[in-house]
């Protein structure tokens, strides 16, 4: 007679190694999708001079990116409730890797925007599909350091563009190589995609699981409803995250053209040896400094999430947050200092804002709108990155610097402190957001 599997078996879908095996697989979903959306800004010096394109045309490619967000966000959580996680996250990963093909492999301008574009619509709804995944093999204590493994090993994607890219297109012979990298990084996250598939078929077969769902999408009957300090948070989010990743997207060719910074460290040796000595000289080359932001955000947002929970006050570690962007993005404007060190403080504003950002959403929002709040969130914040990063490039190329940029930011970092401040005194009646 046959005896079901018991859950003490290794490979049995309830076993602590089952779930912690999908989540690798659900972890790799982003990494190829990460690395692919900050190529562009790695290689953006290479793309200058061997495309021939101005740096408007280098932020236009992100800004094909987030218009396709904005869309794909209103209809990426009706498709993941309609057709599953396995479905659906299949269809996400596949436009990510024909939307990564088309950018490496096209020949014109306009190929690459429509690469982007189709790369946009598959990856932002793969990371909602991503967060249902992990929702439904994780509860408890064990979500939140499910979610910070996946937030991890996608920044780890970024991290190697940064510090790979200018190496990669140096050591092979162009830019398109890089291109090609972030393909074949796509294509891991999609074979990933199916391994996931096949033990989550298998699981859910033998728990009787229903498949995830999205809370992540828009019932446009809730918007009304939201409180002032939802919509507080939102401007802020916007602002903030338009005072970060715009600049990134040109910020590798800003620190070649301002202060002469090498693309690449002078490490002999290998390419492999090249790549570990791009990473150990992250502080020297301009990709690696670039992503100092990530790193930072690695290694401390779990802590800060932490302490967060821990000590409350939110909303004024927003207002903190906030006022770190100004005096960052001014002195990288207006300054000689090596941007190492007003990149560090970016960094710190970059760990402190999202980490009590997000988390307050819940607090602010009733439990049956959270959905749509994280989901009209999201697609407010893409409207910024869809706008700053064509006009990071415009007043690039039209001031053949980057100084009105970065007044710019820090113009941006002004107007969200105005929102934390009055989100902070929105607060201050029921105290929501201030306590642990």
């Amino acid at each position: 007679m046959y005896t079901p599997p018991t859950s003490s078996g290794f490979f049995h879908p309830s076993s602590r190694p089952y779930r912690f095996i999908i989540l690798l697989f659900a972890s790799l979903l982003t990494f190829g999708s990460y690395f692919a959306y900050d190529i562009i800004g790695a290689v953006a010096p290479s793309l200058v001079e061997q495309l021939g394109a101005g740096r408007g045309t280098v932020g236009t490619l992100y800004t094909m990116y987030s218009i396709a967000a904005i869309f794909s966000v209103l209809v990426g959580g009706i498709l993941i409730d309609r057709l599953g996680t396995r479905i659906s996250s299949m269809i996400f990963s596949i436009l990510v890797f024909i939307g990564a093909g088309v950018v490496a492999f096209g020949r014109s301008i306009p190929l690459l925007f429509l690469g982007r574009f189709i790369f946009g619509a598959g990856s932002e709804p793969l990371i909602v599909a991503q967060m249902a995944i992990v929702s439904r093999w994780f509860k408890g204590k064990e979500l939140a350091f499910a979610f910070g493994v996946t937030l991890t090993v996608s920044r780890i994607g970024t991290l190697f563009s940064f510090n790979t890219g200018e190496l990669i297109a140096h050591r092979f012979g162009g830019y398109r190589y890089s291109l090609i990298t972030a393909l074949l990084f796509c294509a891991v996250s999609l074979a990933a995609n199916i391994a996931y598939l096949v033990m989550d078929r298998r699981g859910a077969k033998m728990l009787g699981l229903a498949d995830g769902h999205s809370g992540d999408r828009i019932a446009f009957r809730d918007i009304k409803n939201f409180s002032p300090s939802f919509w507080y948070v939102t401007l802020l989010c916007l602002l903030f995250y338009s005072a970060i990743f715009p600049f990134t997207a040109l910020s590798t060719d800003f620190f070649v053209d301002k202060w002469g910074i090498p693309r690449i460290a002078e490490t002999s040796g290998g390419f492999f040896r090249q790549v570990f000595g791009n990473f150990l000289h992250m502080t020297s080359t301009a990709g690696g400094i670039s992503s100092i932001i990530i790193f930072a955000s690695m290694i401390c947002a779990p802590l800060a999430g932490h302490w967060v929970d821990k000590i409350g006050k939110r909303a004024s570690l927003m207002i903190f947050g906030s006022l770190l962007l100004i005096p960052s993005h001014l002195l990288l404007g207006f300054t000689r200092i090596h941007p190492v060190f007003p990149m560090i403080i970016l960094g710190i504003s970059f760990v402190l804002i999202p980490a009590a950002m997000w988390p307050s959403i819940p607090l602010i929002a009733r439990k049956e709108t959270v959905g749509t709040a994280f989901g009209l969130m999201t697609m407010i914040q893409n409207m910024g990155l869809a706008l700053f990063p064509m006009a990071n490039g415009w007043l690039r190329d039209r001031t053949h610097s980057y100084t009105a940029s970065q007044i710019m930011f820090a113009s941006l970092g002004l107007a969200g402190l105005v929102f934390a401040f009055l989100l902070k005194k929105a607060d201050r009646r029921r105290s929501l957001l201030e306590r642990p």
